[in-house]
């Protein structure tokens, strides 16, 4: 039994136990609760108040004041929704090194150039001196931006009353600290505070703030799950290290769409969005290699083409190596299971690779048939069409199920040069310029390829 007036509280998602368990009931950690003081004092009733402002048909409430404002980075306001809302807070998570505090200085330049108020850029983890150093090498500097090092809460809504800024960015919202809450920065009673201060702040004054977020291992938001709930956008910034591209990936968004993502590459001057990304995801071959299908993925709104690359060799291990990169593991170990069982391919002495090209991560089911073909590909060592794309959902019974959107994602096809593709039956309104195969199983599409 718990200790009377004791309670413990989970690290990681805030929630209340009365006694300790190893294990969180709520997120399902190990070890995360941790003892509190006495238990929270029973609720008393709340007598009613006179309200800020009388209510109104919601016919009649000003639009006016909640019109995002451009930030000047076109691929951030693409995954914004428009831009940045008044009022509204923004957290911005990712990996350390990521570059997410280059594409914040990159907005705080672009908005001081282009609005009468300042942006204010607020820093836990640097020094001032080293966050200066940054924007001159990227060439984001400007008279309207203004640079704090601080970790006080109480300090940066001081500078918030001298700078008056139209925009203001934390970074980051783990190295920040109240003096009313207990505990270490960065810890679930100091993150809560914090991020609550800086939301009625925000609310309060029409003020956009950016938090920038620290991420667990697993790559989740660190800090408590009420995080999440309390801002009203959040970002996934995401890269590999040894790759320039970077994707700001909308997680989840009140003002616009929450599967949106905006490309960036990111380089020694600094950051750059990239309009046109197809291109970075597909390894343009002087002739036809083996082991190499394109398909056509869609990220929000936008059709993004994918090379997908396989290579099957002979393994001289007992069991055979499967690895992947960049596509979804239990998926291709289901399209493996599916072309042995219904395609009358064997694997079982072969080791099996398979990877996407420019560090693109590819999840949805629409990339089975481009992992099928490749895989056969490399198997008989026969090059497919480089001017053909596939794109079909695979079933643990070998059929080609149709997914969303073909018609969208084979435009974008036939805008960069494609003559081919295979696609489930039924597909739908079809863009002109381009021959469309339609296959009903795996066995249909592997003849299909071997004849396009």
């Amino acid at each position: 039994m718990g200790k009377k007036g004791i309670s413990y509280r989970c690290a990681e998602c805030g929630h209340e136990a009365a006694k300790w368990v190893g294990r969180c009931p709520e997120c399902q950690a190990w070890g995360t609760l941790e003892e509190r003081g006495d238990a929270r004092p029973a609720i008393a009733r709340v007598a009613a108040g006179a309200p800020s402002a009388p209510a109104k048909p919601i016919a009649q409430v000003d639009l006016e004041a909640a019109r995002a404002r451009a930030t000047g980075v076109d691929e951030l306001d693409r995954v914004l929704g428009g831009g940045l809302v008044p009022g509204a807070v923004v957290l911005l998570a990712g990996e350390p090194g990521v570059g997410k505090s280059t594409l914040l200085l990159e907005v705080a330049y672009q908005w001081a150039a282009t609005s009468s108020a300042p942006a204010l850029y607020v820093t836990g983890e640097e020094s001032a001196g080293q966050v200066r150093l940054r924007a001159e090498r990227t060439g984001n500097l400007h008279d309207q931006m203004y640079l704090a090092a601080e970790s006080d809460l109480g300090a940066i809504l001081g500078h918030v009353d001298a700078v008056r800024p139209g925009v203001l960015i934390v970074d980051s919202v783990q190295t920040m600290a109240s003096p009313q809450a207990e505990g270490a920065p960065g810890g679930v009673t100091q993150v809560r505070a914090v991020t609550a201060g800086l939301v009625a702040l925000a609310k309060e004054r029409g003020l956009p703030i950016v938090l920038v977020g620290h991420v667990t291992k697993d790559g989740s938001v660190a800090g408590p799950r009420v995080l999440e709930h309390l801002v009203d956008v959040v970002l996934q910034f995401e890269g590999d290290r040894h790759s320039t591209l970077r994707l700001v990936r909308g997680v989840k968004n009140r003002f616009g769409p929450a599967d949106e993502i905006g490309c960036f590459e990111l380089n020694d001057d600094g950051i750059a969005g990239v309009p046109d990304p197809s291109g970075i995801f597909l390894n343009r071959h002087t002739e036809a290699v083996p082991g190499t299908a394109i398909t056509v993925t869609v990220e929000g709104k936008r059709p993004l083409l994918c090379e997908v690359q396989a290579l099957v060799s002979k393994s001289s291990l007992p069991q055979p190596r499967r690895a992947v990169s960049g596509l979804d593991s239990a998926r291709v170990g289901m399209v493996l299971a599916v072309l042995e069982k219904r395609g009358g391919v064997a694997f079982g002495t072969q080791d099996v690779y398979a990877a996407t090209v420019g560090g693109m991560k590819v999840t949805e089911p629409a990339v089975d048939l481009a992992v099928v073909l490749a895989i056969a590909s490399s198997l008989n060592d026969v090059a497919l069409s480089p001017r053909l794309v596939a794109l079909g959902e695979v079933g643990l019974a070998g059929e080609i199920r149709r997914v969303t959107g073909v018609g969208r994602r084979l435009a974008e096809a036939v805008r960069l040069g494609f003559t081919h593709a295979i696609v489930p039956p039924d597909p739908g309104k079809l863009p002109d310029g381009i021959r469309v195969l339609e296959v009903a199983n795996v066995a249909e599409a592997l003849n299909a390829a071997n004849h396009a």
